[in-house]
């Protein structure tokens, strides 16, 4: 960008404070849509949408930004609800040049943050790499699966990495094996503001035409069983102990639940649908409603798996 920039004449503003951004070699543009890729298509704009160019561009960049600066890293925004009010700060998503998948000796393969989880599973299965089979029924990038400790078909990210890049807010980069995001369900240690770069993972010999056969299977169920060609947020709430979530949706009468063009699936009762015009308050106020519902019902609270950004409009 060529030198500290700030700007605040832009009305009903997405925050209070006008944040100054330091130089990058990447672009950053200011209210950049989050709508037009974040899988619900809702939601107000990032008061800086960041795309550095590489990661000393992004790690020179969090160095000089201000203390008070909120960072939020995004990928696709597969499990995301960004509010209608817009997101503070800087929302930094990461650049196709930082996707590359490479494989290392050991049954390792090495991924950048902005990769998709298909994309890892198939340079896996090409090299004869089994154990990484369920990150195709992941939609999100690396960097996501690797910070919610995302998981699908009886798997978990925490099964499978053996060490994360990070940028931390400071600029600092850092090595994380594993054990130090302390994994539990969906959820890892990593503090606000860190941006995951890269990840190495591990898994055993195998033969690409049975873990392609895999990969085939989990495809295939992923059609069969969810709103796929929806635009959705994925998983809305995380599997409480003992249940699934979609169970107790389903008993408590929520399956084709609406507000405004709001909808829970009536093919996967724990999957929100915007049928067209919803509003990310409708959303997440239809989400709200399952909630209660459930609990009048089966005493459960289910827990947000969707992450919630932003500012309520």
């Amino acid at each position: 960008m060529g030198g500290r920039a700030r700007r605040c004449d832009r009305g009903e503003a997405v925050s209070a404070v006008c944040y100054a951004l330091p130089p990058l070699r990447g672009t950053a543009t200011h209210e950049g849509s989050l709508a037009d890729f974040i899988w619900f298509r809702t939601g107000g704009p990032a008061e800086w949408l960041v795309r550095p160019q590489d990661v000393n561009d992004l790690a020179a960049f969090m160095a000089g930004l201000e203390d008070d600066t909120p960072v939020l890293p995004v990928g696709v925004g597969s499990n995301l609800i960004v509010r209608d009010g817009g997101v503070p700060g800087v929302v930094v998503r990461l650049p196709k040049a930082m996707a590359k998948i490479s494989v290392e000796p050991g049954n390792r393969v090495r991924a950048g943050g902005a990769a998709m989880g298909i994309s890892v599973a198939s340079g896996a299965r090409d090299a004869g790499i089994a154990g990484l089979e369920f990150l195709r029924g992941i939609p999100g990038t690396v960097g996501g699966a690797v910070r919610m400790n995302a998981g699908a078909y009886g798997r978990d990210t925490s099964d499978i990495l053996i060490e994360a890049t990070v940028v931390m807010r400071d600029g600092s980069i850092e090595v994380w094996p594993a054990a130090k995001l302390g994994y539990t369900y969906r959820h890892s240690d990593l503090p606000a503001g860190a941006v995951i770069v890269e990840a190495l993972f591990g898994g055993v010999p195998g033969d690409p035409k049975v873990i392609g056969a895999e990969m085939d299977r989990i495809a295939a169920e992923r059609e069969a069983s969810q709103p796929l060609r929806s635009r959705t947020g994925g998983s809305t709430f995380k599997n409480p102990e003992g249940h699934k979530a979609w169970a107790l949706i389903d008993a408590a009468g929520c399956r084709g639940l609406t507000r405004g063009d709001a909808q829970v699936s009536e093919k996967h009762c724990n999957f929100l649908l915007n049928l067209g015009s919803a509003t990310s308050a409708e959303i997440e106020a239809l989400g709200e409603e399952v909630r209660a519902k459930v609990k009048a019902q089966s005493g459960v609270e289910l827990e947000w798996e969707i992450q919630r950004v932003g500012v309520v409009k």
